[in-house]
């Protein structure tokens, strides 16, 4: 039987993960402080897109995936820079991350350029 899509459930799995991630980061400055900024970077894409879900127009979509966009970019960075300082190992979990953070990116821009391009139909 094949899976349903649903980038909502997507998006909040992909949360979670960062949540969890993030508990296991140490307890320093720096790892406070790419934490906190993973936290919230990392958790905004499901509820950007939660938004988008009951967007009032079109335009009110594409603004909401392109928030949910932004926060994923962010978040690559972040774990970018997290992996490049070790605060963090190289583990499968981060690897994952940064793979699903790269999938998610990429359909949230093509979900957005699309609609962009219907937007004049």
């Amino acid at each position: 039987m094949a899976r349903t899509f649903d980038l909502e459930d997507r998006t909040t799995a992909f949360g979670s993960a960062i949540i969890r991630y993030v508990d296991r980061m140490p307890r320093t400055l720096a790892g406070d402080h790419l934490g906190d900024q993973l936290l919230r970077s990392g958790t905004a894409p499901a509820l950007h897109y939660g938004e988008a879900q009951s967007a009032e127009s079109r335009r009110d979509f594409i603004h909401k995936v392109k928030l949910a966009l932004k926060e994923l970019r962010e978040t690559r960075a972040n774990l970018r820079m997290i992996l490049g300082s070790d605060i963090m190992p190289g583990d499968a979990v981060h690897t994952h991350l940064m793979s699903e953070c790269t999938e998610l990116i990429k359909i949230l821009a093509t979900s957005a350029t699309t609609a962009e391009k219907n937007m004049g139909r």
